[in-house]
């Protein structure tokens, strides 16, 4: 059994599609980071980053402890390590899907999160910021596109790991993106929605999606981090 901590955010979305493709058992444990769940002692236990989302495996593969696992990227390659699903035995093939899995963690995300801070939850509206992160992460949709015109998935022929980390951050609406201009792309996205563990994955998230919007005081919350918010017991 995998028991999830999880919010309805992209970096949520990507344990969720992955655990209902692999047909993996799991229970979710919700962290409300509007309301400061995330930094309570015992979540930093598991996730010291106070960031969802984080697992622990009561069954790993070597039979031993449970083990947990935060970081969405290195859930997502310990949960593909563990079932044999979505990362290729090939050395070569498993190094390109690493790498687009790295590409997401490290670029579109970040970049992506960026856009969505500064266009929908910042207090000010700095033109300067938003023109920033909007043209990065349109450069960023650009890369993928180029990527998707040669392959079904973007690593390959194969559904992996690398697909299910940048589905959730592919959401132009609140990007200043339009899907339109990037047609490999858009083929890809919408192959995605459609499959039946994408479906099941979003489904899983409605019970808290009435909750999950930022109010002024989870912008508190959520913003105003420091060294201070991460006390945690012994």
């Amino acid at each position: 059994m995998i028991e999830l901590y999880y919010w309805p955010t992209p970096n949520g979305h990507k344990i969720t599609m992955f655990l209902e493709e692999a047909g993996l058992p799991y229970e979710i444990k919700p962290i409300n980071i509007n309301a400061g769940d995330q930094f309570k002692p015992e979540f930093l236990k598991i996730s010291p980053n106070n960031k969802i989302p984080a697992i622990i495996d009561h069954d790993p593969a070597d039979g031993g402890a449970p083990v947990s696992v935060f970081e969405s990227g290195a859930i997502l390659l310990y949960l593909a390590e563990k079932t044999g699903h979505f990362l290729p035995a090939d050395a070569r093939n498993r190094l390109t899907v690493i790498e687009w899995l790295f590409w997401q963690v490290g670029g579109l995300g970040p970049m992506a999160g960026q856009i969505h801070h500064f266009g929908l939850y910042a207090p000010e509206k700095i033109p300067y910021a938003i023109k920033r992160y909007t043209d990065e992460t349109n450069r960023l949709y650009g890369v993928l596109d180029n990527q998707l015109a040669d392959h079904a998935f973007v690593a390959g022929d194969d559904y992996s790991i690398a697909d299910i980390a940048a589905y959730p951050w592919v959401v132009p609406q609140k990007q200043g993106q339009n899907l339109n201009d990037f047609p490999n792309l858009k083929r890809w996205h919408e192959a995605v929605a459609s499959r039946p563990g994408t479906i099941r994955a979003y489904e899983k998230a409605k019970p808290w999606m009435n909750q999950s919007a930022v109010t002024e005081e989870g912008k508190k919350i959520l913003f105003g981090q420091t060294a201070a918010n991460l006390k945690r017991s012994a």
